[in-house]
C-alpha cells in the first residue's frame, strides 16, 4: 500500500482507498456482506489472496473490525464508524461515474451468478412472500446458465446447482437485459413488454415480483441520467 509522503487530505485518504479493488471491497461491505465468502462472491475476478490481504489492510487503516461470527464458527468484517462513513464517498464516485462516463453494460461486464448475488442483496424485505419462493434465472446466450434464488421467508440463498424444489418463478433473458434492469438503464416493464426479460409462472407471484427488488442504489442516478439524454435529444431535434 502506497504512502505518499504528503500532509494532504486526498493523500492520506488514497493511502486507504486508491488501492485496485479496495473501493468495491468497500462497496460490498456498505451493501451487507460480512463474510468472506460473501464478499468474494461480489468481486468476481480478484483472488482470495489479494482480498485477504486488502481486508487486513482495511482493518489496520481503522475501516473495518474482524469479529466473531455469529453462531460461534470463523470471524466477519464489520464496518467502523470510519468505515461507515465511506458510504457517502462510494455513492459520490458512482454517481460521478453515471454522470461523465456512462455507458450500456457489455457482456464481458456482466456475469449471471454475479448479478444475481446482487440481486439477493437488493431486497425489498416488507415485499417479500411469507413463505418459501424459488426464483429460477434463465440466462440465454452464448453462455447459458441457470442459476436459482431461494427467498425463504425473506432470507435469501443463491444456488448455481438445482436447490431439490421446484421453481414457483421463472425469469428468462440474457445478463446484459436484466443488468439494463437492474442499474435504472430501462424499467422492468418495458423491458417486459419488449420481450428482454419474460416472467413466468404461479400468476400471483408473478404479478407480484416487480416489487421485491430495490434495484441497484445507483438506479436513480442512471435514471436522471438516462432521462437528461432523452430530454437533449428532443430538444436538438
Amino acid at each position: 500500500m502506497h504512502d505518499y509522503g504528503q500532509y494532504c487530505p486526498v493523500a492520506l485518504a488514497s493511502a486507504v482507498l486508491a488501492d485496485r479493488w479496495t473501493p468495491l471491497i468497500v462497496r460490498e461491505l456498505i451493501l451487507g456482506s460480512r463474510r468472506f465468502n460473501d464478499i468474494d462472491r461480489g468481486l468476481p475476478g480478484i483472488s482470495r489472496t489479494l482480498l485477504q490481504q486488502r481486508l487486513r489492510h482495511l482493518e489496520r487503516k481503522g475501516v473495518l473490525d474482524r469479529v466473531p461470527a455469529v453462531g460461534g464458527r470463523g470471524h466477519e468484517y464489520q464496518l467502523t464508524a470510519a468505515g461507515k462513513d465511506l458510504e457517502v464517498v462510494v455513492m459520490a464516485i458512482g454517481e460521478w461515474a453515471v454522470r461523465w462516463m456512462f455507458a450500456e453494460p457489455q457482456p464481458r461486464e456482466v456475469d449471471p451468478v454475479t448479478l444475481t448475488w446482487w440481486l439477493s442483496r437488493r431486497l425489498a424485505r416488507e415485499q417479500l412472500p411469507h413463505r418459501r419462493v424459488v426464483i429460477e434465472f434463465d440466462y440465454t446466450g452464448e453462455d447459458a446458465t441457470r442459476i436459482w434464488l431461494i427467498l425463504d421467508r425473506g432470507e435469501p440463498s443463491v444456488c448455481t446447482d438445482h436447490p431439490g424444489f421446484d421453481a414457483d418463478v421463472v425469469v428468462t433473458t440474457d445478463a446484459v437485459a436484466l443488468m439494463r434492469v437492474f442499474s435504472g438503464i430501462t424499467g422492468l416493464p418495458q423491458a417486459t413488454a419488449t420481450g428482454a426479460v419474460t416472467v413466468s409462472g404461479d400468476p400471483k407471484l408473478v404479478k407480484a415480483f416487480p416489487t421485491w427488488f430495490l434495484w441497484s442504489p445507483f438506479a436513480p442516478a442512471v435514471r436522471a441520467r438516462t432521462h437528461s439524454s432523452v430530454d437533449q435529444e428532443v430538444a436538438t431535434r
